[in-house]
């Protein structure tokens, strides 16, 4: 069965159909040698729409419900950089983006990386990539670490997209998330002796947001809940920095939003209705490793790679430290290993899951690392842990009206400090103010935080040689192109 013929008809009718045959099968094996695993990735989805967080009311996640409920749900889980590459190779090598050095969404990798499928690759695992790579510029080619390729150029097709298939290109019929899903199930289903681990990145849900066909419209009558400080009005704006009133008319602003290709309640409900695309991939391998009996030993991971903002403080998109923007959906499921229902609090980063994947493999973490695994946490166990995570965003000239910015976030607060620019930096005391609305910046009884919140973050920096603002070359910048009127 070809997957140009699969992604022809509807999705989940192949999927229900497929299951039965996939039981009369062989029942795979994970052998002692390590732990079967699957991360999935996807993109711009924030941590608050899934279906059981409520919000919005009218979204419906069912497999991504199912992981929380049989599995653990990570309630702060948080980038350290809200950008698709910073993000990506944080989470493949477990480092920061000053120390991998892929500071933007065109940096090329630097040469001497080491990526955590490596290190399972070599410890016997066989390996699979399957999606969105956006690394190292617009090409498809196959990277280290991974026995299976399979990708496409940058942000790659929502429909019909062309594949790099083990260093072959060839144009798929269908729709993104299907075909990615439809491979991911058929590698998972060959059978080896060795454990496997499979990458599933996706790109939905990216903008310009496309849903299936199936998805298309299902929540077009729905109620739409704006956020509070959307509103262009002096309280919303009292004490923010200037550059974020002056970007609502800009590419990311409410106002100017992507040029004006979109309007507000349209871009929304398209972002949901992509959303379920996700979540039925989720299902299709969840219900293919049930079908293979390996459901309970498998970990699989679910995590998005930065937050996205639909109107909060008249701002979309991401890059900045707002919540929305910084915070992810995280969820792990292996019955073997994680009680159901778990509920994991800790502040955890995109820098853990490297170490948290060669944790589960039984491997070492590598020394250099700057993440820590999150095995226990998810285990249910009580381990010190962090008590404050690091953001970093570095500006970039073809999205200049988001300055660069480091931060610090605990449990309660969070200190965002901007660099390059004249304006005020920002606190915020998020148990009183979870909407971030009242800068503290000036209030007296809160410089002693302040000032130790600016130590942390310059002592994190000289820890982790971080205090060298990255520069790349610009790209496509032409003098004519800025010439005044």
């Amino acid at each position: 069965m070809s997957c140009n013929h699969v992604s022809r008809r509807d999705f989940m009718s192949v999927a229900a159909a497929a299951v039965p045959a996939l039981a009369l099968g062989y029942r795979q094996k994970s052998t002692p040698a390590g732990r079967n695993i699957i991360f999935i990735l996807s993109d711009d989805h924030r941590y608050d729409f899934m279906g059981f967080m409520g919000k919005p009311s009218f979204l419906q996640t069912p497999n991504m419900d199912r992981m929380a409920k049989e599995g653990a749900h990570v309630q702060n889980a948080f980038v350290t950089t809200s950008l698709c590459s910073p993000s990506r190779a944080s989470i493949l090598t477990g480092l920061y983006s000053h120390k991998h050095g892929v500071v933007d969404n065109q940096a090329p990798v630097p040469g001497g990386l080491q990526f955590f499928p490596q290190m399972l690759q070599q410890q016997g695992y066989e390996t699979a990539f399957i999606g969105k790579w956006h690394m190292g510029h617009e090409h498809d080619d196959p990277r280290p670490g991974f026995d299976k390729w399979i990708s496409f150029k940058g942000q790659g097709n929502y429909y019909n997209p062309v594949l790099n298939i083990d260093g072959e290109r060839k144009r798929v019929e269908g729709y993104n998330p299907d075909i990615l899903t439809y491979y991911a199930v058929d590698w998972i289903k060959q059978e080896r002796q060795k454990p496997f681990f499979l990458y599933l990145s996706h790109k939905a849900v990216h903008g310009m947001f496309e849903p299936a066909k199936r998805h298309l419209g299902k929540y077009e009558n729905e109620k739409i809940e704006y956020p509070s400080s959307m509103a262009d009005t002096e309280e919303n704006y009292r004490g923010k920095p200037r550059w974020v009133r002056e970007q609502r008319n800009s590419w990311h602003g409410v106002d100017y939003m992507y040029h004006g290709q979109m309007d507000y309640e349209t871009f929304y409900k398209r972002y949901c209705e992509t959303v379920l695309g996700i979540d039925d991939s989720i299902g299709r391998l969840m219900q293919t490793l049930e079908a293979l009996g390996i459901a309970d030993s498998t970990l699989v991971i679910y995590m998005g790679d930065n937050g996205f903002c639909f109107g909060e403080h008249g701002l979309i998109d991401k890059r900045h430290m707002y919540e929305e923007s910084i915070r992810v959906p995280m969820l792990a499921y292996c019955p073997e290993m994680i009680p159901a229902g778990s509920k994991v609090g800790d502040l955890v980063q995109n820098i853990d899951i490297a170490p948290t994947l060669l944790d589960a493999a039984g491997l070492a973490v590598s020394g250099d690392m700057d993440g820590r695994s999150v095995l226990p946490l998810l285990k249910g166990k009580a381990i010190p842990w962090r008590d404050a995570i690091y953001y970093e965003y570095y500006w970039e000239r073809n999205f200049p009206q988001t300055p660069t910015m480091h931060g610090v976030r605990t449990d309660r607060y969070k200190y965002i400090h901007y660099h390059g620019i004249w304006d005020i930096d920002e606190l915020y005391d998020l148990k009183e103010d979870p909407n971030e609305m009242n800068n503290l910046i000036f209030e007296p009884g809160q410089q002693d935080r302040i000032e130790k919140m600016n130590k942390m973050m310059y002592d994190w920096l000289e820890r982790t040689n971080g205090m060298t603002i990255p520069l790349r070359r610009d790209r496509g910048f032409r003098a004519v192109d800025r010439k005044p009127e």
